[in-house]
């Protein structure tokens, strides 16, 4: 079992239900990311779930130069404070350097450091610094063990409210894959873990200058990560992923998330029965 840490109301880990971390990949625009944000925010009431609102105002990493990065800094979390104010939701987005740490702690309930930047210990360290929760996504270039050393740069600080999220590990080129005993080593390292199912099913740059991706994969990868055992999953989701701005070909249909939700906390309850049986 892990710790616990605390996002807003929001508890993740140790003995508490899963939560889910969810939106679309980036902010399209203003009244697009409030439309997603309310249909998230009802599918957590509906199911009574914890949900962690996730959306992007700057791809920064995207393959190709012309590829579409959203509204900007100041824009984006403008947008997020806007849903935090009117929904009550708790949001999330990622940072890339340290003139935005400190602007976005002050409308984050939860700061995502991107999987490519893991290992940059300045951007780390001052997101630390803010004393806000970090979901720390694991590079796809490294073991889930080796993940203790970014632990101890945020515990370095005084910080010790961390999530890790594994989303998949290069496996050649175009390729990744994911390795469902990664998520009980990284557990291991005493903090709440998250599976990113949709990023898991990209093909990195496999697109001629774009990432595309295997939706269909999702659901089977996300049921696996359950009977597993993490503490959270997480979904990049879109009313009609086809037309997406960003990462629509791994991204779910925002109308067939429900479903699914339902199905995975089926699993998670017969695996903590299972468990709880045999101990």
């Amino acid at each position: 079992m892990t710790g616990a840490i605390q996002i807003g109301p929001i508890t993740v880990g140790g003995n508490h239900p899963p939560a889910f971390i969810m939106g679309p990949c980036v902010m399209e625009n203003e009244e697009f990311t409030l439309t997603v944000a309310r249909k998230v925010q009802a599918i957590s009431t509906a199911l009574d779930i914890p949900i962690i609102f996730k959306a992007s105002y700057d791809k920064a990493n995207r393959t190709s130069i012309d590829s579409f990065r959203g509204p900007g800094f100041e824009e984006g979390l403008k947008i997020l404070q806007r849903i935090r104010d009117e929904l009550g939701m708790c949001v999330t987005s990622d940072v890339h350097h340290l003139s935005q740490v400190e602007p976005a702690a002050e409308v984050l309930d939860l700061i995502q450091i991107p999987a490519f930047l893991c290992r940059q210990t300045d951007l780390v360290v001052a997101a630390a610094r803010t004393g806000r929760p970090l979901n720390i996504k694991k590079g796809q270039f490294m073991a889930p063990e080796d993940m203790s050393h970014v632990a101890r740069k945020v515990e370095s600080v005084g910080n010790h409210q961390i999530l890790f999220t594994e989303r998949g590990t290069c496996f050649g080129y175009h390729r990744l894959v994911v390795d469902l005993p990664s998520l009980y080593v990284m557990r291991t390292l005493g903090y709440p873990v998250i599976f990113d199912a949709t990023h898991s099913v990209q093909m990195p740059g496999a697109g001629d200058g774009c990432t595309v991706g295997r939706r269909e994969f999702v659901p089977v990868l996300a049921r696996g990560a359950m009977a597993a055992g993490v503490d959270g999953l997480f979904f990049e989701v879109h009313p009609d992923p086809d037309r997406a701005l960003c990462d629509g070909a791994n991204s779910l249909v925002l109308d067939e998330v429900p479903d699914l939700l339902d199905n995975l906390l089926k699993i998670h309850h017969a695996a903590n029965s299972s468990y709880n049986r045999r101990v």
